[in-house]
């Protein structure tokens, strides 16, 4: 059974964002805007993007 990938997009900067938010979309693997990363779906990676839902977006 083939694991689910979930696309994550940046949507906006991280300039003005916390030290913390900004650690979270480092570690997602995000560098600048409109870049697309591709992860594993799991809850690791959903509670990443739902810390910082005014920055990045899921696209499918």
């Amino acid at each position: 059974m083939a694991d689910k990938k979930v696309k994550i997009k940046q949507v906006r900067s991280t300039i003005g964002a916390s030290e913390k938010q900004i650690k979270v979309v480092r570690a997602l693997g995000l560098t600048k805007k409109d870049q697309i990363v591709e992860h594993t779906a799991t809850q690791a990676i959903l509670g990443m993007v739902n810390k910082v839902p005014h920055i990045v977006q899921v696209v499918e």
